[in-house]
């Protein structure tokens, strides 16, 4: 991100204004150090990009060795910049962070390419995936990965845009994950009223004598 410099080479004085909910903060920022405006800028592009859920200020500032004000500054900066440009993206504050979204005025490109994707069929990840959120909700990202042993952005993604799953809260511990559940949509398309018509597990389930001799093999193989 090019910046004009004052003539001088003083530091400009940026006033900065976020919908977040903050009074205005003021940050200075050495613009004839361009180098360390650009790694910190590139540092937040990568960060915010790899991140599943929005980049508080204080946690972007860690990583880059900086402090808050100026990552706020850049970051209203480089949302700026991407909006002067007309891009289909913006960096936005949502929820207490910094994330990549598409921006609203594609929303109808997005909406014709999302429907024209409904009737493609769901992938074996996919409807793992699915079932795991349908009969654990509601559950974590992180949770749900930790099951299936890989991440699931990716899934998570479709399932979301196929309007099988959504954000239904937030979990009460550390951190306070995002928490994926089903929609009505995925019971209109199962016919049945609400998750708790979904078939016991139980049905899927061996009987015992069935997984005994199935563990007493797996411990022969192992001696």
């Amino acid at each position: 991100m090019q910046e004009t410099q004052p003539e001088n080479g003083a530091n400009l004085d940026t006033r900065v204004q976020v919908d977040a909910g903050r009074d205005i903060e003021t940050a200075i920022i050495d613009l004839s150090d361009e180098k360390q405006l650009a790694h910190l800028s590139r540092g937040i592009e990568a960060l915010v990009m790899i991140s599943a859920e929005p980049v508080p200020d204080a946690v972007l500032a860690q990583a880059l060795a900086t402090d808050e004000v100026t990552i706020r500054t850049i970051c209203v900066a480089l949302s700026d910049s991407y909006e002067d440009q007309d891009r289909g993206f913006q960096l936005a504050y949502v929820a207490g962070g910094w994330r990549f979204q598409s921006h609203p005025e594609m929303a109808d490109v997005i909406s014709d390419y999302v429907i024209d994707g409904q009737n493609a069929k769901l992938s074996p990840a996919a409807m793992e995936t699915l079932a795991i959120i349908a009969y654990k909700q509601p559950i974590s990202r992180a949770q749900i990965g930790a099951i299936r042993g890989v991440n699931v952005d990716g899934v998570l993604r479709t399932l979301s845009q196929r309007g099988y799953v959504a954000e239904i809260g937030r979990d009460e511990g550390p951190g306070q994950a995002v928490l994926f559940g089903t929609t009505a949509s995925f019971c209109e398309r199962l016919g049945i009223a609400d998750p708790s018509q979904l078939p016991p597990l139980g049905d899927f389930v061996p009987p015992a004598h069935v997984l005994e001799a199935l563990e007493q093999t797996l411990r022969a193989d192992v001696e």
